[in-house]
């Protein structure tokens, strides 16, 4: 079995009356992409500086790497990359100038290394360029990398892909995947449940607790309820229609069409679309079975109001 590298325990921490963590405990073993998935005021950025020695807990344990990182900072963190939500970089300095400093701060000299992280990033071309003058794309990639520039083993990143257009989200987890290639285990904080798929597990996060921590896939399957797809016109009405059928558990539009999540044995995709053919007007095209999505399972989560995992 993987190294655990990242093991919490009974985690709190408070800011006056607000409960920000509330006994958090989980592990992160060798080599994972751990996403922490929550929306905002879930706790993640809170977790993060804490797992990055940015700020203490009020209660509970944190070991990394086998040491107490609580009371042993200074072993830790040279094994640490930490990205930031809020702007990391020297806007004055350039590119590689970034980088350098960046290196410097550890006290390492390797101008190759800068170098292939500058190939990795797409920042090659543009080395003498001032951070400030970077798209919002190109500045989190540079951060990402400065984050790197130490080999560090452990890489923590708080919603590095937030307020980015959708070819920057995807080259910032190309970038993440040849780290995680090398071998540098990844726990990775965002609001976006669809990056989650990108992830080996997943601890859904809402109000300080975690709800649930598993794989993906397992996630999904652990819903527990039927979902039923149905693609018909006018879709607000059907929705609406739908919505209020005592067997329908959650209704949401997506896209081109309806998603139920429905009680066990309530209704079948032959059921719903003669529901949504009974109001005037209405037209279906089709209705079906559809495997569960994370969103789901977050919303089924909240609903229950528990933690588990």
């Amino acid at each position: 079995m993987d190294r655990v590298v990242v093991r919490v325990e009974h985690l709190e921490k408070r800011f006056g009356p607000i409960r920000a963590l509330a006994d958090l405990s989980f592990t992160v073993r060798e080599g994972e992409i751990f996403g922490i998935i929550g929306p905002d005021g879930a706790g993640k950025t809170t977790l993060l500086r804490i797992l990055a020695g940015a700020l203490r807990p009020d209660a509970g344990s944190l070991w990394l790497f086998d040491h107490d990182a609580l009371r042993e900072l200074g072993k830790v963190r040279p094994l640490l990359g930490y990205m930031p939500q809020s702007f990391s970089l020297y806007g004055d300095l350039t590119v590689r100038e970034n980088l350098v400093f960046f290196a410097a701060m550890y006290g390492i000299s390797d101008p190759g290394w800068v170098e292939r992280l500058l190939h990795f990033a797409r920042l090659e071309r543009f080395p003498d360029r001032r951070a400030a003058h970077l798209s919002g794309g190109m500045q989190k990639k540079l951060a990402l990398i400065g984050a790197m520039v130490h080999r560090p083993r452990l890489l923590l990143l708080d919603e590095p892909t937030t307020g980015v257009d959708p070819v920057s989200r995807r080259e910032l987890w190309d970038l993440l995947s040849e780290f995680h290639l090398q071998g540098v285990t990844i726990i990775v904080t965002t609001p976006y449940l669809d990056e989650a798929e990108r992830c080996t597990r997943v601890a859904l996060m809402h109000h300080g607790r975690m709800l649930a921590i598993d794989t993906p896939d397992r996630l999904r399957a652990s819903l527990g309820h039927p979902v039923i797809e149905v693609i018909a016109q006018p879709l607000l009405r059907v929705h609406a229609v739908l919505a209020d059928h005592p067997g329908v558990l959650e209704a949401v539009v997506l896209g081109d069409r309806v998603r139920l999540v429905v009680r066990e044995g309530s209704l079948s995709p032959q059921e719903v679309a003669a529901a949504a053919r009974a109001v005037p007007g209405v037209t279906v095209q089709e209705a079906r079975w559809a495997s569960p999505r994370l969103e789901e399972v977050f919303a089924h989560l909240m609903r229950q109001g528990g933690a588990h995992g």
